[in-house]
C-alpha cells in the first residue's frame, strides 16, 4: 500500500530532527533507503557522496523508446543552530533551515505513488537524493558518477522542487522561463605582508589597511564595470586578522560571495574579485593571493519545460496555483548543473505557514524559519501528475500540456 501524506509528514519531521551537513549524510541515506524499501526500484547509492538514486521502470513504455525523466531532491542540512521552538526541532547544532527535509519527504512520496501507477508510466523514472545542495559540489559529484544516465539512457528532461518559507504565498508555486536562481561564486583573499608594532606601521606592510581598502574598493569596481541594469552582487561576509589591536599581523583574509544571472557576467565578477585584489595589494606593498570557486552556474528553465510545469501546476490545482515570477531570485541552486546538460524546469513552492505573513516572514537560511508540511501533499501530487504527463508527451503517446496562458 502506497504511503499516506501523514507518514510522509512523520518522516518529514524525522528528518528535521536528525539533520545532516555536507556530503555525508550517512543517518539520512538510511532514513530514505527504509522509506523506499518494498518499492520495486532500482537503487544504487554513490561513492563520492552518499546519494540515493532510484529508477522505476514505467510499464507504458514504447518498446522501440523509453523516454527518461528525473525528479531531483536534495538532502542536506546547514550548520545553523535551531530557534524555532518545534516540537521536533533538531538539537545537535544542524537545522534544515532550507527545506530539504521537505523535499526529501515529496520525492519520497512521488515514488510511492509513482510505483503503484507504473502502468501508466510511459518511460522510466530517475528519483535522486543528492547530499551537498549547500555548496559542497554534490551535483557535481552526482554528475560525475553518471546519475544522468542511471536508467540506461540519457534523462530526456528533469524538475527539481524547493520549497520557500517567506516570499511566496502558502501553497502557490512559483515558476517562469528562463533564469530562476542566480550563479554563485565564492572568494577567499589572503592579504600576507608583514606584521610590526601598531605604533609603527610605517616599518609594516599592513595587510588588514588592504583588506579594508579591498572591501571597498570591490564595490565601486562593480558600478564601474557594470551597468545600472545588469544584476549582479557581491557580499563580504568573512574578514579575518590579527589577535591583537596594537599589533599589526602578517596577514588578513577576506572571504564572500559573488552572484550574477548570466555565465558571461558570472566570469566578468570572478576575474574582477581578482583584479581588484590584486591591485590594491600592490598599491600596500602586499601579496594578494585569490582563490575563486564557481559554486553554481544560473538556473534556468528551458522555455518548453517551463511552460509545461506551469500548465501541469494550473491543471491540478487551478490557475492561481502559480505565480509566473517576473524576476529571478538572487539566490542560487547547484540542480543549476542538471539543467546544464538536460533540459528542465526548477519550481518554487511557497511554503509559509498560512497564520503569516511571506513578506515578513523568516526566510530560508534563517534559524527562525518554519515550512509548513500540510504542502507537501501538494508537492507530491505536483512531481506525480508532471512525471506521467511529461513522459507521455516524450513518448507521443498522449496530448501536450495546455499552454502557459
Amino acid at each position: 500500500m502506497t504511503v499516506s501524506i501523514a507518514d510522509l509528514i512523520l518522516l518529514r519531521r524525522d528528518l528535521h530532527r536528525n539533520p545532516e551537513v555536507g556530503i555525508r549524510l550517512p543517518w539520512t541515506q538510511a532514513r530514505i533507503l527504509r522509506a523506499l524499501d518494498g518499492l520495486d526500484l532500482e537503487i544504487s547509492t554513490g561513492t563520492a557522496t552518499t546519494s540515493v538514486t532510484a529508477v522505476l521502470r514505467g510499464g507504458a513504455a514504447p518498446a522501440a523508446l523509453r523516454p527518461t525523466v528525473l525528479v531531483r531532491s536534495d538532502m542536506d542540512a546547514l550548520p545553523v543552530v535551531e530557534a524555532t521552538g518545534l516540537d521536533y526541532a533538531a538539537a545537535n547544532g544542524a537545522m534544515h533551515a532550507c527545506g530539504h527535509d521537505l523535499h526529501m519527504a515529496i520525492l519520497v512520496g512521488a515514488a510511492h505513488r509513482l510505483a503503484v501507477r507504473r502502468d501508466e508510466l510511459a518511460g522510466d523514472v530517475v528519483f535522486v537524493f543528492q547530499p551537498g545542495e549547500e555548496n559542497w559540489g554534490g551535483a557535481l559529484a552526482m554528475l560525475a558518477e553518471g546519475v544522468l544516465d542511471a536508467a540506461g539512457r540519457r534523462v530526456d528532461a528533469a524538475l527539481g522542487l524547493h520549497v520557500f518559507s517567506y516570499d511566496l504565498p502558502h501553497a502557490v508555486f512559483g515558476m517562469r522561463r528562463g533564469a530562476m536562481m542566480s550563479a554563485s561564486n565564492a572568494f577567499t583573499v589572503d592579504f600576507a605582508g608583514s606584521g610590526g608594532h601598531g605604533s609603527a606601521p610605517q616599518t609594516a606592510r599592513d595587510p588588514i589597511v588592504a583588506a579594508a581598502e579591498f572591501v571597498s574598493a570591490l564595490q565601486t569596481a562593480i558600478t564601474r564595470s557594470f551597468g545600472m541594469l545588469t544584476p549582479v552582487v557581491a557580499t563580504v561576509g568573512q574578514i579575518v586578522g590579527g589577535h591583537s589591536g596594537n599589533v599589526i599581523p602578517d596577514t588578513a583574509r577576506v572571504g564572500g560571495t559573488a552572484r550574477a544571472f548570466t555565465t558571461a557576467d558570472s566570469a566578468r565578477l570572478r576575474a574582477l574579485i581578482s583584479r581588484v585584489a590584486h591591485g590594491v595589494a600592490g598599491t600596500h606593498d602586499v601579496a594578494a593571493s585569490v582563490e575563486l570557486t564557481e559554486v553554481a552556474i544560473p538556473t534556468v528553465s528551458a522555455d518548453d519545460e517551463a511552460d509545461f510545469a506551469i500548465a501541469t501546476a494550473r491543471r491540478q490545482f487551478g490557475h492561481g496555483a502559480v505565480e509566473v515570477m517576473d524576476r529571478p531570485c538572487t539566490a542560487s541552486e547547484d540542480f543549476s548543473w542538471f539543467l546544464d546538460r538536460v533540459p528542465g524546469a526548477f519550481v518554487l513552492l511557497g511554503a509559509c505557514p498560512p497564520d503569516r505573513d511571506p513578506a515578513t516572514a523568516p526566510s530560508n537560511h534563517s534559524p527562525f524559519a518554519v515550512f509548513d508540511d500540510a504542502v507537501i501533499a501538494r508537492g507530491v501530487r505536483f512531481e506525480t501528475e508532471w512525471t506521467i504527463a511529461r513522459l507521455r508527451t516524450l513518448a507521443n503517446i498522449g496530448p501536450a500540456a495546455a499552454g502557459a496562458g
